[in-house]
């Protein structure tokens, strides 16, 4: 399960499509969702959306990010005009944004540094926090869990340690009655029912729509509603051959201060076209670490152990080929990377890791020709920029492959170092970095 975070306004506009067809008509959301971003114009909206220029309005940015009220990011009750003028002023420049805060509201970390630039505005709900409730689900290793708490808001606290719990397991559906008995025991008795029905329809909509997360912080409760005020999700993207047409258009984007590059954007494209794993994150392009990992499973073992050596602040990028991409594939993943990875010189030198697991089917002298294809075409540059490779790989084919690879010290002269399974997957990233430190 790949797990991709949306906007809110997507996931509150699904939900006013769909929620009273999963709520056997008990519940209509109204699509009272508008989008701001750095392309649309502000004077036109309210010709669109008549509702923009009658009610009283909320405005937050819509960017992935948590705590926003602790950090002053919600306009409560403004009229159109203020609406357009605050989000004028909060795009304007980039600003930081904290994700921890201590008991007195005082910033504890050291912030988030970037640029807003999507906002979503709705209509103003009138309630008191006494209506206020938190609700969640997400997924686990044997189910979803679904989390409830009687209060809600900013100010709601730790919710873990609050929160009642319900584990659902792999293909039920609870019903209302049970969330009644499990989770809302301190719910007034005249709203139980409402609330339990809510919860019943909000879990159909999620496993159903393929939802890995869905926090709803918080939910207004009145005697004959449930309206979803804060929402946060995320999708298993890979859902999408069977959830696809149901989301309906639908991003992915990426949080608050990360702006995505062109090559994570071409790979997302690469990905897109095969029935293999291609992913890409650029965290550091001056970093002198680089690896092309084969596995997600494998990415994540070798992320953590350069981090655990002490070189988190070196480490280029994040991804994972994967699911026997061909040759092709694997050469467009290879030289994307390598164009990264030599765009910049780094007086210390850099290092290549090509690492990974020992397949089960992927063939290993076929997707090592295509990287094989990329190493000769950048060949000059990796030797100018002194880069030192290493490479760990079993599976099918992996002597061939490792010969092949390995032949490319004396063909063309590359600082390349080979192993196969009798060495310890994550070695070659301690023998790379052993005279760092």
């Amino acid at each position: 399960m790949a797990q991709k975070a949306i906007r809110e306004a997507d996931g509150k506009r699904m939900m006013a499509r769909l929620f009273k067809e999963y709520s056997g008509g008990k519940f209509d959301i109204k699509d009272k969702y508008v989008t701001v971003g750095p392309d649309t114009d502000l004077a036109k909206l309210p010709a669109k959306y008549k509702w923009l220029s009658k009610e009283k309005l909320v405005v937050k940015p819509d960017q992935l990010i948590k705590r926003r009220g602790k950090n002053n990011l919600i306009l409560v009750g403004a009229t159109y005009e203020q609406a357009k003028k605050w989000i004028k002023e909060k795009s304007k420049a980039p600003m930081t944004i904290y994700g921890k805060f201590d008991a007195k509201g005082k910033p504890t970390d050291k912030g988030t540094y970037g640029q807003l630039t999507h906002f979503i505005i709705e209509p103003l709900v009138p309630h008191d926090d006494a209506d206020e409730c938190y609700v969640a689900i997400m997924s686990t290793i044997t189910g979803d869990t679904i989390m409830f708490y009687h209060e809600g808001g900013v100010n709601v606290g730790d919710i873990d340690a609050k929160a009642s719990r319900f584990e659902v397991p792999i293909g039920t559906l609870p019903s209302a009655a049970e969330m009644e008995k499990k989770l809302l025991g301190k719910v007034p008795k005249d709203r139980k029912k409402i609330v339990g029905q809510f919860i019943e329809a909000l879990f159909k909509f999620y496993a159903d729509l393929n939802y890995a997360y869905l926090e709803i912080n918080p939910i207004v409760v009145t005697k004959d509603s449930v309206i979803p005020l804060d929402l946060a999700a995320k999708l298993d993207d890979t859902a999408a051959f069977q959830s696809g047409k149901k989301w309906g258009p639908i991003g992915f984007p990426s949080p608050f201060g990360r702006m995505r590059t062109k090559e994570e954007d071409y790979i997302d494209m690469l990905d897109s076209k095969t029935g293999s794993s291609l992913k890409l994150t650029v965290l550091n392009p001056e970093g002198r670490i680089w690896t092309m990992v084969a596995g997600g499973g494998a990415s994540v073992i070798y992320a953590d152990t350069i981090t655990d050596l002490g070189f988190m602040d070196e480490m280029a990028n994040y991804g994972e080929y994967s699911g026997n991409p061909n040759e092709e594939f694997t050469y467009l993943y290879a030289k994307t990377i390598l164009d990264l990875m030599t765009k910049k010189p780094n007086k210390k030198g850099k290092y290549l890791i090509i690492g990974g697991g020992i397949a089960n089917f992927t063939d290993v002298a076929k997707t090592f020709t295509g990287i094989i294809r990329a190493l000769k075409e950048y060949g000059d540059k990796l030797k100018k920029q002194n880069v030192k490779i290493y490479v760990r790989r079993g599976g099918p084919n992996y002597k061939i492959g490792l010969k092949n690879i390995g032949s490319l010290k004396e063909e063309i002269g590359l600082d390349i170092e080979v192993y196969g399974p009798e060495t310890h997957m994550t070695n070659i990233v301690s023998m790379a970095l052993k005279g760092e430190n």
